[in-house]
């Protein structure tokens, strides 16, 4: 017989360690493999379910979730221990074979963005599975480990917790372990959970203490060795300059990376997946840098340092504009999780987390004569409407139309302290590279650069809403999206609704696929899309709770009881503005201004914006010609 002060179901411990690693709210969609689990969740004192239209949209909107960083810490989260700043991770619970299979897209997304994701599988039981069943969702020749493999291939680490049916400790230790890796690696995981196991009785001892996420030390030897050898860099250098990257967000040295900022004294600047990891509006900063897709000022500021030090580099194609760094190796100087380079040598093992503050320490001495130089050599950067002539150069059509050219300074300035913007791939992220982003303290700036998956955007904004809304803050989120993405993953809107949420998403309608086009047929068929009525697709959403009138009494009754814990579902706006004074009268309304909710009741706003066909950011125009070299269609 157990003892029930100190044992617990491996369901339930499971769940307090997602609590434990930063989760509160788990999304997904319901499967008969799983809905056991669900029961666990629903009923659940601190963890939320949310249910989604797919479980694409479940893992993208998880994703968004895992980006979000917070702003208060709890107790357990130990600055010191802690591995990433972030403290959230997104959980996503599918159905064996056709649900995990549906997510693994956006999993997929999260391995190679290094977003800490942990992807909940509900299998058959174990039962089942030795008798190699012919079940349902199968592929009918016996095989159960089929899609785990699929998933191995992007999971940083992988649990079966069938393989522990009658040993519930190394249940529980499997099962530390795994998602310890998920969040310190800041990487996928995945858990797969036999129907028969939700139950079972496991020890509850190690739920005492949380996870272990401190890194491993540096070795003091090997660490001095590169402090020593990086400094003689520096010391050598007349004109060093930071650039900070993706990974700095990923792997937690925000705080670290504005450390080293402010003792250095150089100019900092950003890539696209580093954007908002520096507050743009601090005095060493000096735009965004893409290689050769780079403003003029800013490509002739970092191409004229002799020394860049670059924070949790991911050099990808569309964050170097093709990989066109002209800096040599020789001169760079590249801080990662798990290394150090230093023109050509590397130091394995060395972290930038608990280097970067004695590195910091060590250019303290140096900081004013450095920050005066930096001060008369940083470029400007400000979101400044363009001239006429400057639209016509970038390929605008009516001068009363809204322009790529025009839209995103003026959204720039709409910003607010506080928002979170998203941005989707093609247009609106390339665009939005250009907006000088309000004071932020922590990163809120989300776009998927790298894995690039259009339609991520829209249900990344549903988990980025429901994190901003864990934390009772009036912060706006703000998307921007195509017609053509949004098309893909436009259903999602109706969970924004559900859930109470009131994004602002703004649509930009110009007939299709305009990255496409750009890069390639921008006549072809391929590249259109079909044209949507934006409002009445909306207000489709408005009311999930309407009943139908072919329903009896009996089943509107029932089904009224069924969603009573519900929140109170949000209302919905739409606009559509094709002039320059109707966007700006727009932006301008207290509504669009303040975000609040009106009568305890959020509002989700979407805004279609008119723009031309063929006209692109200066930044997508400039990548859409290096990829069209590199890519050879003829």
């Amino acid at each position: 017989m157990t003892d029930a002060n100190k044992t617990t179901t491996l369901g339930e411990y499971l769940l307090t360690r997602l609590v434990q690693i930063g989760a509160q709210k788990i999304q997904g969609v319901p499967g008969d493999f799983n809905m056991g689990f669900l029961d666990l969740i629903e009923d659940h004192k601190v963890l939320k379910w949310v249910g989604n239209c797919n479980e694409l949209n479940a893992a993208y909107s998880a994703d968004g979730y895992a980006r979000t960083a917070k702003t208060t810490t709890t107790k357990q989260q130990d600055k010191s221990d802690l591995h990433s700043h972030m403290n959230r991770v997104g959980v996503v619970v599918t159905t064996f074979g056709v649900g995990e299979l549906s997510a693994l897209n956006g999993v997929a997304g999260c391995f190679s963005e290094r977003i800490p994701l942990v992807h909940i599988v509900g299998v058959p039981s174990t039962e089942a599975q030795g008798n190699r069943a012919l079940l349902h969702h199968t592929l009918g020749d016996g095989r159960f480990d089929a899609f785990e493999e699929m998933s191995r291939k992007i999971s940083i680490s992988l649990v079966k917790l069938g393989d522990y049916a009658s040993d519930g400790s190394g249940a529980v230790r499997a099962l530390d372990k795994v998602l310890a890796e998920g969040v310190k690696q800041a990487r996928p995981v995945y858990v797969s959970l036999p129907t028969d196991l939700v139950h079972l009785q496991v020890p509850k001892e190690a739920l005492e203490k949380p996870l272990s996420l401190q890194l491993p030390r540096n070795d003091q030897d090997a660490e001095k060795n590169c402090l020593d050898v990086i400094l003689e860099q520096i010391n050598k250098a007349k004109d060093p300059i930071i650039i900070v990257d993706a990974c700095a967000i990923r792997h937690g040295v925000i705080e670290e990376t504005l450390e080293l900022v402010n003792a250095s004294g150089y100019s900092v600047f950003s890539t696209p997946m580093g954007k908002s990891a520096i507050n743009e509006t601090h005095p060493q900063f000096g735009g965004i840098y893409v290689g050769s897709n780079t403003v003029k000022e800013v490509k002739d500021r970092v191409e004229s340092a002799d020394l860049l030090i670059q924070v949790g580099s991911l050099l990808s194609d569309f964050n170097t504009a093709n990989f066109s760094y002209r800096t040599p190796r020789s001169a760079t100087i590249a801080l990662h999780s798990n290394r150090v380079e230093t023109g050509f040598a590397t130091f394995e093992g060395v972290r930038m987390k608990q280097l970067m503050p004695k590195l910091s320490a060590a250019l303290k001495s140096k900081k004013d004569a450095r920050l005066t130089f930096t001060e008369k050599h940083l470029p400007k950067v400000d979101n400044i409407l363009p001239t006429r002539e400057e639209e016509v150069q970038l390929g605008a059509g009516s001068p009363d139309g809204i322009s790529q050219a025009y839209l995103w300074p003026r959204v720039g300035q709409f910003l607010k302290s506080g928002d979170q913007l998203l941005a989707e791939t093609g247009t609106s992220s390339f665009g939005s590279l250009s907006i000088r982003l309000p004071s932020n303290s922590l990163p809120c700036f989300h776009s998927q650069i790298l894995w690039g998956s259009i339609g991520w955007a829209l249900p990344a904004c549903l988990g980025v809403s429901l994190a901003t809304s864990e934390e009772n803050k009036k912060s706006r989120v703000v998307l921007f999206i195509g017609d053509g993405s949004f098309q893909l993953t436009a259903q999602e809107i109706s969970t924004m609704v559900r859930e109470g949420l009131g994004p602002i998403i703004f649509v930009l309608s110009n007939d299709g696929y305009e990255i496409e086009r750009q890069i390639h047929g921008p006549e072809r068929r391929y590249n259109n899309t079909a044209r949507w009525d934006l409002k009445a697709f909306v207000e489709t959403f408005s009311d999930v709770n309407k009943t139908s009138d072919i329903q009896s009494s009996k089943q509107k009754t029932e089904m009224k009881e069924s969603h009573v814990k519900d929140v109170k579902q949000s209302k919905v706006r739409y606009d559509c503005v094709r002039t320059k004074d109707e966007l700006d009268a727009l932006l301008k309304t207290d509504e669009m201004a303040k975000g609040v909710a009106e009568e305890g009741r959020s509002t989700l706003r979407l805004v279609e914006i008119i723009m031309a066909r063929g006209d692109a950011p200066k930044a997508l125009l400039g990548q859409a010609q290096a990829t069209q070299k590199s890519n050879s269609y003829e």
